[in-house]
């Protein structure tokens, strides 16, 4: 079975795909996701949580939306326990394992 990350509309090479998350997943990630919201974009952040929080983060190595030598300065920065992946930027898709692990991590840490 073929395996995709990101099927390309519009954004890229036609055909453009990484192999990460099966194709049937694949095809209804791009068809069902929304654009984001301009006032998402536009909104004043409050008070970083990590700032007086316990934080984790989990970079997914082969994400091509977000740079993960960006994701490890920000996990960093914020002193959070990093786990990482080799995965896409739909980590929760393709590894959930991970993720739920990661979860689990920082829920009995902070019983």
């Amino acid at each position: 079975m073929d395996a995709y990350d990101v099927v390309v509309v519009g954004g890229g090479p036609a055909g453009e795909v990484v192999a990460d998350v099966p194709a049937a997943d694949a095809v209804v990630m791009a068809v069902t996701q929304r654009p984001v919201a301009t006032a998402v974009l536009e909104e004043k952040a409050g008070e970083a949580a990590w700032k007086t929080i316990p934080s984790w983060a989990l970079i997914a190595t082969a994400d091509r939306n977000i740079p993960p030598a960006a994701e490890r300065w920000m996990a960093r920065r914020a002193g959070s326990r990093i786990t990482e992946a080799d995965a896409s930027h739909a980590v929760a898709v393709s590894r959930p394992a991970v993720v739920a692990d990661v979860i689990l991590d920082a829920a009995r840490a902070t019983r």
